[in-house]
């Protein structure tokens, strides 16, 4: 599958999803669905940029989009096995470049993925807040409980490591990765003109 045919496909969908749940997806929220820097851009990326940004509001489109791809492609799961391989394809070929779309598929943080994330901090804060009592109640060195803490880490790292990865990557997106770009670089992220 090209790249072409893969945003064609994707975007398809989404415009079919958004008609079924009664969504207005105006042209030009569907062009930025093509959005790319690069020889496989569809449209100059700066000037599509620009003129979607006087006309969207950039917040609500991207959860408007991430929420429609996430519908579209349940949809898809219960009524077409066929379409849901030729969704997953698609997204496989777009992996291989740097395309907007790709950034509303992945883009959106469950609250799930919170939630166990938070957990998994927590998790972590009580271990190591615990391991003083635990060395003066077990005398150290203890190698059961170091196998059994690095064995619980390895476990939860490869149990949810997707949940863990989008956790941590929110996480540093909303705290730490503000600190170290600057002010309109952070505006045009958001817009997808860095991430496109």
């Amino acid at each position: 599958m090209r790249v072409r045919e893969a945003k064609d496909f994707l975007v398809q969908q989404i415009s079919a999803q958004a008609s079924l749940e009664g969504v207005p997806l105006p042209e030009i929220e569907k062009r930025m669905l093509y959005f790319t820097e690069g020889k496989s851009a569809v449209e100059d990326p700066v000037s599509l940029n620009n003129e979607f940004e006087a006309q969207c509001d950039t917040a609500k489109y991207e959860k408007k989009i991430s929420r429609l791809m996430k519908h579209a492609y349940k949809r898809l799961k219960k009524e077409d096995a066929a379409s849901q391989h030729t969704w997953d394809e698609a997204i496989r070929t777009l992996r291989k470049g740097d395309h907007y779309i790709l950034v509303r598929w992945g883009g959106g943080t469950s609250g799930a993925t919170i939630v166990i994330g938070l957990g998994l901090v927590a998790l972590y804060f009580v271990i190591r807040f615990s391991i003083p009592w635990l060395t003066r109640t077990v005398p150290p060195p203890n190698p059961h409980l170091l196998l059994a803490t690095f064995i619980l880490a390895l476990v939860i790292g490869l149990v949810f490591q997707r949940r863990v990865g989008e956790f941590l990557s929110w996480l540093l997106d909303h705290t730490l990765f503000w600190f170290d770009i600057p002010r309109g670089a952070r505006t045009k992220k958001r817009n997808g003109s860095l991430d496109s």
